[in-house]
């Protein structure tokens, strides 16, 4: 590189990394077919962090196949050869791919008026349909790892062949690399899927795909998230309510969501008539408006509305708790006239920070996305919409960017990103004006001046899917929930059986506080008891022995393995308290 990579603009360092990605996968697919003469390419793209090829093959790739695969990449890269891009006709490349039916369909999706071209990097006639975009040399790949292998369907639809895919990644550096591989491991014991089990937190079965079991200890983490999204609730003005799971499909139509959702909708018979169960609260909070005439001294109403929602997402796409069929919004819809906008947005961009920052989120970073081209709703409205938005995040001093076209049809929105504890970047609240659901369901109020005037609806969320938000707390924290959160507060040790009734006396006190407390009485050395207690992220371990139990004192560690000086049982509790109230 005539310029050093740092100094590139973001822009330029993507685009290095992608096509130096894409190089990579260029010569996996060499390799293999080197390896492996009877497996069948498909597709190789570049992805987030690395890049993947697929393999029509008829047995999994083994650890010991990717291992020789990687050697021989290795050897590809040495010989530093040049990419070489050449066009072809349709007919001379139809001719090329005719035994690989997957590279056919490939050709043929090529849009009439593209080029068509293959690349090639070796002298042993190796050639791949590809669009280009590579490095100029396979030595410009300069670290490179394949991670693992694993099934995958063809084009991504179960009704599909199933491919083998391997996963790779590549950077301009070995430390760049390394860098990498090391937050990937962290990111792997910060599993939340793992975490989740291993806590007794949920899990998942077959019998219900994709759909969350919530243990008892989970369901209380859960619901804690609601109690407090219910006190910001009451500071900030929000009603909340309740409504049904499965609607006449008439309502959907209404909505719009039949022609552009039903996909992902589930659907049932009721007394001969058809049925969708919710994905979104959207038209049942148009229905709790339409109960009552409506005046300007009304609004603006905010409800909100833990309903559980359903969703038919595609087995492919589904992962632990980021992705479900079965789950629950901290969902809530503003209706408002249009001069309230501004306020609503400005008080909701409090809020959603206030609640950021009690879970540890710092920094974050804001998306202004504008209007599509397919959009409802006049030029006008939309200049004024857009403009509201972009004053309300330069008035509030968040940081942003806008993004043209990313805006959804019914009305500009803004996303808010976070990044977690690794580094890894999360989008979690968002708030979206809605021109076309008042529209939709001819909703008005009584203005001041006596006019019949159509409000604006206002969709937010600061936590959004409360199951993916746990997933992504959970690895933001390492499963070591804050005190507030933690199902067990504390654990009580004794270190002998004779001084069991003085450690059930101690927690029956602590949980007549309100904490929520275990006794392990069980015939586990001490150290083996705090080391459970430990690894069940609990925050205080409560020991007690004869010292103790004379004194009427507890000797307190914490899950971080820190000796706190003795407390009495007051002392703990007040701690405790202080803790909780504090949210710290």
């Amino acid at each position: 590189m005539a310029v050093k990579f740092k100094d590139l603009s973001i822009e330029d360092q993507n685009d290095y990394r992608d096509r130096m990605r894409h190089s990579a996968a260029h010569v996996l697919a060499e390799a293999v077919t080197n390896l492996f003469p009877e497996a069948q390419l498909t597709i190789g793209p570049p992805i987030a962090d690395g890049f993947f090829y697929d393999f029509a093959i008829s047995e999994p790739f083994t650890p010991e196949d990717i291992k020789r695969i990687e050697l021989k990449m290795r050897d590809s890269i040495k010989a530093n050869t040049k990419f070489v891009e050449r066009e072809t006709s349709r007919d001379e490349a139809l001719e090329l791919v005719k035994d690989n039916p997957y590279k056919v369909e490939i050709l043929k999706a090529i849009p009439a008026d593209e080029r068509v071209t293959f690349c090639s990097h070796s002298d042993n006639a190796f050639e791949d349909l590809c669009r280009g975009g590579h490095m100029e040399r396979t030595g410009d790949i300069k670290a490179y790892k394949l991670l693992s292998s694993a099934g995958a369907y063809w084009r991504g639809d179960e009704n599909n062949p199933m491919l083998q895919r391997i996963y790779g990644t590549a950077w301009e550096s070995r430390d760049a690399q390394k860098d990498y591989l090391r937050r990937r491991d962290e990111a792997e014991k910060r599993d939340h899927r793992k975490l989740g089990r291993s806590l007794d937190l949920f899990f998942f079965d077959p019998i219900a795909p994709a759909s969350p079991f919530f243990l008892p200890k989970g369901t209380h983490v859960i619901n804690s998230l609601i109690d407090y999204m219910r006190e910001l609730y009451d500071a900030y003005g929000y009603q909340e309510v309740i409504t049904p799971q499965i609607f006449n499909t008439e309502l959907w139509k209404r909505s719009g969501h039949l022609d552009a959702y039903a996909e992902n909708m589930y659907f049932l018979d009721v007394d001969e008539r058809e049925f969708g169960v919710k994905p979104m609260n959207c038209p049942a909070a148009a229905m709790l408006y339409l109960a009552n005439s409506r005046s300007y001294r009304e609004l603006p109403i905010r409800m909100a509305d833990f309903g559980r929602l359903h969703r038919n997402e595609r087995s492919g796409v589904t992962h632990g708790l980021n992705r479900v069929r079965s789950f629950v919004q901290d969902d809530a819809h503003i209706f408002c006239a249009f001069h309230q906008i501004s306020a609503e947005i400005t008080s909701f961009l409090q809020m959603l920070n206030e609640s950021y920052q009690v879970f540890g989120f710092e920094n974050t970073r804001f998306e202004l996305s504008l209007r599509p081209e397919k959009r409802v709703g006049s030029d006008e409205m939309w200049d004024h919409a857009e403009s509201i938005l972009t004053e309300v995040l330069d008035a509030t001093g968040h940081k942003y960017t806008a993004q043209s076209g990313e805006g959804a049809f019914y009305g500009p929105k803004i996303d808010a990103f976070v990044p977690d504890a690794i580094g890894r970047e999360w989008q979690l609240g968002t708030v979206q004006l809605d021109f076309s659901l008042p529209e939709r369901f001819d909703m008005e109020y009584t203005a001041e001046n006596g006019n019949r005037d159509r409000p604006v609806v206002i969709h937010r969320a600061m936590l959004g899917s409360l199951e993916r938000f746990l997933g992504v707390l959970i690895e933001h924290l390492s499963g070591a929930f804050p005190m507030w959160l933690a199902p067990v507060q504390a654990v009580i040790v004794p270190i002998a059986d004779r001084h069991n009734e003085f450690c059930f006396e101690v927690g029956k006190r602590i949980s007549e506080a309100g904490f929520r407390v275990d006794v392990n009485d069980s015939n586990d050395r001490m150290n083996a008891k705090i080391r459970q207690a430990q690894l069940q992220k609990i925050p205080y371990m409560l020991v007690a022995g004869d010292r103790e139990v004379e004194a009427k004192s507890l000797s307190v560690r914490t899950r971080s393995g820190d000796n706190l000086d003795p407390m009495s049982i007051d002392q703990v509790i007040d701690r405790f308290t202080k803790q909780v109230a504090d949210r710290s």
